[in-house]
Protein backbone atom coordinates (compact mmCIF):
# COMPACT_ATOMS: atom_id res chain seq x y z
CA UNK A 1 0.00 0.00 0.00
CA UNK A 2 3.18 2.57 0.93
CA UNK A 3 4.64 1.52 -2.16
CA UNK A 4 1.34 2.51 -4.57
CA UNK A 5 0.92 5.80 -2.36
CA UNK A 6 4.49 6.77 -3.19
CA UNK A 7 4.36 5.79 -6.88
CA UNK A 8 1.54 7.85 -6.79
CA UNK A 9 3.21 10.61 -5.11
CA UNK A 10 6.10 10.78 -7.86
CA UNK A 11 3.48 10.90 -10.21
CA UNK A 12 1.92 13.53 -9.64
CA UNK A 13 5.13 15.61 -8.47
CA UNK A 14 6.02 14.71 -12.40
CA UNK A 15 2.94 15.99 -14.07
CA UNK A 16 3.00 19.31 -11.52
CA UNK A 17 6.78 19.69 -12.83
CA UNK A 18 6.37 18.89 -16.16
CA UNK A 19 3.14 21.77 -16.70
CA UNK A 20 5.54 24.34 -14.86
CA UNK A 21 8.32 23.19 -17.65
CA UNK A 22 5.49 23.86 -20.45
CA UNK A 23 4.44 27.24 -18.64
CA UNK A 24 8.15 28.21 -18.70
CA UNK A 25 8.32 27.10 -22.13
CA UNK A 26 5.24 29.04 -23.39
CA UNK A 27 6.43 32.02 -21.41
CA UNK A 28 9.89 32.31 -23.45
CA UNK A 29 8.05 31.57 -26.67
CA UNK A 30 6.08 35.03 -26.00
CA UNK A 31 8.70 36.98 -24.63
CA UNK A 32 10.65 35.83 -27.81
CA UNK A 33 7.40 37.22 -30.03
CA UNK A 34 7.73 40.44 -27.91
CA UNK A 35 11.12 41.14 -28.77
CA UNK A 36 11.71 40.06 -32.17
CA UNK A 37 10.02 43.32 -34.07
CA UNK A 38 11.99 45.31 -31.84
CA UNK A 39 15.25 43.32 -33.03
CA UNK A 40 14.20 43.76 -36.51
CA UNK A 41 13.13 47.05 -36.09
CA UNK A 42 16.34 49.21 -37.14
CA UNK A 43 20.00 49.18 -36.29
CA UNK A 44 21.05 49.53 -32.69
CA UNK A 45 16.58 49.44 -31.67
CA UNK A 46 15.59 52.85 -32.68
CA UNK A 47 12.66 51.54 -34.20
CA UNK A 48 10.44 53.63 -32.04
CA UNK A 49 12.43 56.95 -31.85
CA UNK A 50 9.63 59.54 -33.47
CA UNK A 51 11.64 62.52 -35.52
CA UNK A 52 9.98 65.45 -36.74
CA UNK A 53 11.19 67.79 -39.58
CA UNK A 54 9.56 71.42 -39.43
CA UNK A 55 10.42 72.94 -42.97
CA UNK A 56 10.38 76.12 -43.49
CA UNK A 57 7.15 75.62 -46.60
CA UNK A 58 5.69 72.33 -46.72
CA UNK A 59 6.59 71.89 -50.86
CA UNK A 60 9.51 74.01 -51.48
CA UNK A 61 11.89 71.78 -53.92
CA UNK A 62 14.91 72.50 -51.09
CA UNK A 63 12.41 71.34 -48.25
CA UNK A 64 11.66 68.23 -49.91
CA UNK A 65 15.61 67.29 -50.59
CA UNK A 66 15.91 67.52 -47.30
CA UNK A 67 12.69 65.51 -46.51
CA UNK A 68 14.22 62.79 -48.80
CA UNK A 69 17.96 62.76 -47.32
CA UNK A 70 16.13 62.56 -43.68
CA UNK A 71 14.31 59.82 -44.81
CA UNK A 72 16.77 57.55 -46.22
CA UNK A 73 18.49 58.05 -42.95
CA UNK A 74 15.71 57.15 -41.50
CA UNK A 75 15.08 54.08 -42.96
CA UNK A 76 18.62 52.76 -42.37
CA UNK A 77 18.58 53.41 -39.02
CA UNK A 78 15.04 52.24 -38.18
CA UNK A 79 13.58 55.83 -37.16
CA UNK A 80 10.15 57.17 -38.07
CA UNK A 81 10.28 60.57 -39.40
CA UNK A 82 7.53 63.05 -39.38
CA UNK A 83 7.87 65.93 -42.18
CA UNK A 84 5.70 68.97 -41.45
CA UNK A 85 5.35 72.54 -42.45
CA UNK A 86 3.51 75.60 -43.30
CA UNK A 87 2.06 75.51 -46.77
CA UNK A 88 3.59 79.39 -46.92
CA UNK A 89 6.43 80.47 -45.77
CA UNK A 90 5.58 81.95 -41.91
CA UNK A 91 7.69 81.70 -38.82
CA UNK A 92 4.89 82.27 -36.53
CA UNK A 93 3.48 78.88 -38.01
CA UNK A 94 6.57 77.21 -37.39
CA UNK A 95 7.01 78.03 -33.78
CA UNK A 96 3.31 76.82 -33.36
CA UNK A 97 4.82 73.48 -35.22
CA UNK A 98 7.42 73.37 -32.98
CA UNK A 99 5.15 73.97 -29.79
CA UNK A 100 2.85 71.22 -30.27
CA UNK A 101 6.16 68.96 -31.30
CA UNK A 102 7.28 69.29 -27.88
CA UNK A 103 3.72 68.69 -26.26
CA UNK A 104 3.85 65.54 -28.08
CA UNK A 105 6.74 64.35 -26.61
CA UNK A 106 8.83 63.93 -30.20
CA UNK A 107 11.85 61.97 -29.50
CA UNK A 108 14.05 64.84 -31.59
CA UNK A 109 13.27 67.65 -33.78
CA UNK A 110 14.91 68.92 -37.10
CA UNK A 111 14.24 72.33 -37.62
CA UNK A 112 15.27 75.74 -39.48
CA UNK A 113 16.56 78.78 -37.08
CA UNK A 114 14.23 81.94 -37.53
CA UNK A 115 16.59 84.14 -35.57
CA UNK A 116 13.14 84.57 -33.13
CA UNK A 117 13.86 84.47 -28.94
CA UNK A 118 10.22 82.77 -28.68
CA UNK A 119 11.66 79.73 -31.01
CA UNK A 120 14.80 79.53 -29.00
CA UNK A 121 13.19 79.48 -25.35
CA UNK A 122 11.09 76.51 -26.90
CA UNK A 123 14.48 74.96 -28.21
CA UNK A 124 15.80 75.77 -25.39
CA UNK A 125 12.49 73.92 -23.62
CA UNK A 126 12.57 70.91 -25.56
CA UNK A 127 16.05 70.06 -24.82
CA UNK A 128 15.33 71.02 -21.01
CA UNK A 129 13.05 67.88 -21.60
CA UNK A 130 15.19 65.43 -23.13
CA UNK A 131 14.10 66.31 -26.28
CA UNK A 132 17.42 66.94 -28.94
CA UNK A 133 16.98 69.45 -31.43
CA UNK A 134 19.24 69.75 -34.15
CA UNK A 135 19.02 72.76 -36.53
CA UNK A 136 18.99 72.33 -40.31
CA UNK A 137 20.03 75.21 -43.43
CA UNK A 138 19.78 78.45 -41.05
CA UNK A 139 21.11 77.75 -37.37
CA UNK A 140 19.70 79.37 -33.93
CA UNK A 141 22.65 81.44 -32.38
CA UNK A 142 22.19 81.61 -28.50
CA UNK A 143 19.92 78.56 -28.55
CA UNK A 144 20.15 74.56 -26.59
CA UNK A 145 20.30 73.06 -29.80
CA UNK A 146 22.37 70.01 -30.30
CA UNK A 147 23.83 70.98 -33.50
CA UNK A 148 23.27 72.86 -36.96
CA UNK A 149 23.92 70.62 -39.76
CA UNK A 150 23.61 73.04 -42.97
CA UNK A 151 26.02 75.11 -45.26
CA UNK A 152 28.70 76.80 -44.27
CA UNK A 153 27.03 80.52 -45.33
CA UNK A 154 29.94 82.56 -44.71
CA UNK A 155 32.76 80.75 -46.32
CA UNK A 156 29.32 80.48 -49.23
CA UNK A 157 29.70 84.20 -49.09
CA UNK A 158 33.24 84.46 -49.45
CA UNK A 159 32.72 82.30 -52.56
CA UNK A 160 30.07 84.28 -54.11
CA UNK A 161 32.16 87.26 -54.04
CA UNK A 162 35.01 85.67 -55.20
CA UNK A 163 33.02 84.68 -58.35
CA UNK A 164 32.28 88.55 -58.64
CA UNK A 165 35.25 89.22 -58.82
CA UNK A 166 36.44 86.58 -61.28
CA UNK A 167 33.84 88.47 -63.27
CA UNK A 168 34.31 91.92 -62.88
CA UNK A 169 38.25 92.51 -61.80
CA UNK A 170 38.67 95.02 -59.45
CA UNK A 171 36.00 97.96 -60.34
CA UNK A 172 32.22 97.89 -60.79
CA UNK A 173 28.74 98.30 -59.42
CA UNK A 174 27.05 95.52 -57.32
CA UNK A 175 23.32 94.84 -56.79
CA UNK A 176 22.32 92.13 -54.20
CA UNK A 177 19.15 90.58 -52.86
CA UNK A 178 19.10 88.67 -49.53
CA UNK A 179 16.30 85.90 -48.61
CA UNK A 180 15.54 87.86 -45.42
CA UNK A 181 17.45 90.35 -43.72
CA UNK A 182 16.98 88.79 -40.56
CA UNK A 183 18.28 85.38 -40.96
CA UNK A 184 21.30 83.97 -39.68
CA UNK A 185 22.17 82.44 -42.81
CA UNK A 186 21.54 85.17 -45.37
CA UNK A 187 23.61 87.28 -42.55
CA UNK A 188 26.48 85.51 -42.49
CA UNK A 189 26.36 84.89 -46.91
CA UNK A 190 26.59 89.10 -46.67
CA UNK A 191 29.19 89.71 -44.23
CA UNK A 192 31.08 86.60 -46.36
CA UNK A 193 30.63 88.38 -49.66
CA UNK A 194 31.37 91.47 -48.27
CA UNK A 195 34.44 90.52 -46.53
CA UNK A 196 35.74 89.83 -50.57
CA UNK A 197 33.98 92.99 -52.11
CA UNK A 198 35.53 95.52 -49.64
CA UNK A 199 39.43 94.83 -50.24
CA UNK A 200 38.57 95.96 -53.91
CA UNK A 201 38.08 99.95 -53.73
CA UNK A 202 36.78 100.06 -57.32
CA UNK A 203 33.96 97.06 -56.62
CA UNK A 204 30.97 99.02 -54.71
CA UNK A 205 27.93 97.62 -53.89
CA UNK A 206 25.09 99.85 -54.69
CA UNK A 207 22.26 98.28 -52.62
CA UNK A 208 20.65 95.39 -50.59
CA UNK A 209 16.77 94.31 -50.82
CA UNK A 210 15.35 91.66 -49.42
CA UNK A 211 13.06 89.71 -51.62
CA UNK A 212 11.49 87.71 -48.70
CA UNK A 213 11.89 84.00 -50.17
CA UNK A 214 9.55 85.37 -52.94
CA UNK A 215 10.34 85.37 -56.75
CA UNK A 216 7.55 88.33 -57.26
CA UNK A 217 9.58 90.32 -54.87
CA UNK A 218 12.61 89.23 -55.85
CA UNK A 219 12.01 90.68 -59.47
CA UNK A 220 10.46 93.84 -58.32
CA UNK A 221 13.24 94.42 -56.52
CA UNK A 222 15.75 93.66 -58.72
CA UNK A 223 13.89 96.05 -61.27
CA UNK A 224 14.62 98.39 -59.21
CA UNK A 225 17.69 98.60 -58.61
CA UNK A 226 18.55 98.14 -62.29
CA UNK A 227 16.49 101.40 -62.41
CA UNK A 228 17.35 103.24 -60.59
CA UNK A 229 20.98 101.99 -60.50
CA UNK A 230 21.52 101.84 -64.41
CA UNK A 231 25.21 101.45 -63.84
CA UNK A 232 25.06 97.75 -62.02
CA UNK A 233 26.96 95.21 -63.98
CA UNK A 234 26.56 92.48 -61.64
CA UNK A 235 23.82 91.40 -59.51
CA UNK A 236 23.89 88.81 -57.04
CA UNK A 237 21.31 86.49 -55.03
CA UNK A 238 21.77 84.61 -51.85
CA UNK A 239 18.82 82.45 -51.69
CA UNK A 240 17.04 80.02 -54.21
CA UNK A 241 13.96 82.43 -56.07
CA UNK A 242 16.51 85.17 -56.09
CA UNK A 243 18.56 84.81 -59.28
CA UNK A 244 15.28 83.83 -61.31
CA UNK A 245 13.67 86.77 -60.09
CA UNK A 246 16.89 88.76 -61.02
CA UNK A 247 16.94 86.97 -64.45
CA UNK A 248 12.74 87.85 -65.04
CA UNK A 249 13.81 92.30 -64.11
CA UNK A 250 16.63 91.66 -66.42
CA UNK A 251 14.07 90.43 -69.29
CA UNK A 252 11.98 93.47 -68.45
CA UNK A 253 14.76 96.20 -67.91
CA UNK A 254 17.00 95.28 -70.71
CA UNK A 255 20.17 96.31 -69.23
CA UNK A 256 23.32 95.54 -71.66
CA UNK A 257 25.79 92.63 -70.19
CA UNK A 258 24.32 91.94 -66.76
CA UNK A 259 25.88 89.34 -65.14
CA UNK A 260 24.02 87.24 -62.82
CA UNK A 261 24.90 85.12 -60.14
CA UNK A 262 22.74 83.13 -58.35
CA UNK A 263 22.18 80.82 -55.26
CA UNK A 264 20.97 76.79 -55.29
CA UNK A 265 20.18 74.63 -58.28
CA UNK A 266 16.21 75.39 -59.00
CA UNK A 267 15.43 74.22 -62.82
CA UNK A 268 15.37 77.69 -64.08
CA UNK A 269 18.49 78.89 -62.66
CA UNK A 270 20.15 75.80 -64.16
CA UNK A 271 18.41 77.12 -68.37
CA UNK A 272 19.63 80.04 -67.33
CA UNK A 273 23.77 79.30 -67.34
CA UNK A 274 23.23 76.85 -70.28
CA UNK A 275 21.29 79.81 -72.00
CA UNK A 276 24.12 82.26 -70.56
CA UNK A 277 21.77 84.40 -69.14
CA UNK A 278 23.15 83.91 -65.72
CA UNK A 279 26.90 83.70 -65.06
CA UNK A 280 26.76 81.15 -62.53
CA UNK A 281 24.97 79.60 -59.36
CA UNK A 282 26.06 78.42 -55.95
CA UNK A 283 24.70 75.02 -55.18
CA UNK A 284 23.77 73.53 -52.20
CA UNK A 285 23.30 69.83 -50.87
CA UNK A 286 19.96 69.78 -49.08
CA UNK A 287 19.24 65.93 -49.61
CA UNK A 288 22.18 65.81 -47.64
CA UNK A 289 21.79 68.06 -45.05
CA UNK A 290 18.75 65.84 -44.04
CA UNK A 291 20.81 62.51 -44.43
CA UNK A 292 23.29 64.06 -41.67
CA UNK A 293 21.28 65.33 -39.26
CA UNK A 294 19.19 61.80 -38.57
CA UNK A 295 22.89 60.59 -38.50
CA UNK A 296 24.05 62.67 -36.20
CA UNK A 297 20.91 61.88 -33.93
CA UNK A 298 21.62 58.22 -34.34
CA UNK A 299 24.69 58.95 -32.97
CA UNK A 300 23.32 60.84 -30.51
CA UNK A 301 20.95 58.48 -28.84
CA UNK A 302 24.18 55.89 -28.90
CA UNK A 303 26.01 58.12 -26.43
CA UNK A 304 27.75 60.41 -28.97
CA UNK A 305 27.90 64.01 -28.54
CA UNK A 306 28.17 65.70 -31.88
CA UNK A 307 30.09 68.73 -33.09
CA UNK A 308 28.25 71.80 -32.38
CA UNK A 309 28.24 72.73 -36.09
CA UNK A 310 28.44 70.12 -39.42
CA UNK A 311 29.11 71.66 -42.65
CA UNK A 312 28.30 70.34 -46.13
CA UNK A 313 29.53 71.02 -49.10
CA UNK A 314 28.69 73.70 -51.47
CA UNK A 315 29.38 73.59 -55.35
CA UNK A 316 29.69 76.46 -58.18
CA UNK A 317 27.26 75.58 -61.01
CA UNK A 318 28.55 77.42 -64.42
CA UNK A 319 28.38 76.26 -68.31
CA UNK A 320 31.40 73.74 -67.85
CA UNK A 321 29.63 72.09 -65.13
CA UNK A 322 26.23 71.71 -66.66
CA UNK A 323 27.70 70.00 -70.37
CA UNK A 324 26.90 73.32 -72.10
CA UNK A 325 30.38 74.32 -73.21
CA UNK A 326 32.23 77.66 -71.42
CA UNK A 327 31.61 80.07 -73.96
CA UNK A 328 28.76 82.31 -74.16
CA UNK A 329 28.48 84.67 -77.25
Amino acid sequence: MSNRKWNLGIAILFIVFACLLLQFLFSALRIRELVQPLKEGGAGGDAKRHVVLISQELDNPFWRSVEQGAREASAEYGMLLEYTGPFRINPAEQIKLLEKTIAAKADAVLVQGINDPLYRQLIDKAAGQGIPVITVDTDEPGSRRLSYVGSDNLEAGKKMGQLVVQAAGSEGRIGVLVGNEQADNQKLRLAGFDSVISRYPELTVVAVRSSNISRLQAAGQAEDILTHHPQVGYMVGFSALDGVGILEAAGRVGPTGLRIFAFDDLAETVEGIKQCKIASTLVQQPREMGYEAISLLHDYFHGKTPQPQHFTATAVLDRSTVGAGEGCR
